[in-house]
């Protein structure tokens, strides 16, 4: 009886040993290749449909806003740069005739400060003061604000201010003329 215990116990013992050997089971696993888009938009600029700078006489320099000109850039782009730029058309009463037009180029441009600057890299103002001002020009763009470097979405407001020095011959009445914002 001796010896059938003894086997008994091996066999038990063996039993246990096998079992402790044997890998273990990993839990059952799946992958999922998860993707998305990042979209842009583009690049767009903004300005008052209408702008009235006030009054004054011949001689006299009419000053003011022309309100908010705004520039989104949502290209998502890694070189978030662009440049904002500004011309005009001449200013005419009655018939256009020559005392009846202001040149464009008598009607200087100054940005002001940026104000509302969302997103990286360096925003920078075409005429940062009145000191600045530059004449419009009619073909020649004149550089309003630029942004460089950066990456991703950006957006920036300013008001520029225009300063008309009207001619001494500068025939009375109401002066239109189209002031353009281009950015690219």
């Amino acid at each position: 009886m001796r010896r059938v215990r003894t086997w008994a116990i091996v066999a038990v013992a063996s039993a246990g040993l096998a079992l402790t050997t044997l890998p273990a089971l990993a839990a059952p696993t799946d992958s999922t290749v998860v993707t998305f888009n990042v979209v842009g938009a583009g690049l767009d600029i903004t300005a008052p449909e209408t702008a009235h700078l006030g009054s004054g006489l011949p001689g006299d320099d009419i000053a003011g806003s022309i309100g908010t000109v705004r520039v989104v850039d949502e290209r998502g782009s890694g070189n978030a740069s662009w440049v904002a730029t500004v011309t005009s058309t001449h200013f005419e009463t009655g018939g256009g005739s020559p005392t009846e037009r202001v040149l464009a180029s008598q009607v200087d441009y100054w940005s002001g400060p940026g104000a509302e600057q969302v997103g990286t890299g360096s925003f920078v103002p075409g005429q940062l003061t009145a000191a600045n001002a530059q004449p419009l020009d009619t073909v020649v763009p004149l550089t309003a604000f630029t942004h460089s470097g950066g990456t991703g979405v950006n957006s920036v407001a300013w008001s520029p201010t225009l300063i008309v020095h009207v001619p001494l011959a500068a025939e009375v009445g109401l002066y239109t003329g189209t002031v353009t914002h281009s950015v690219a």
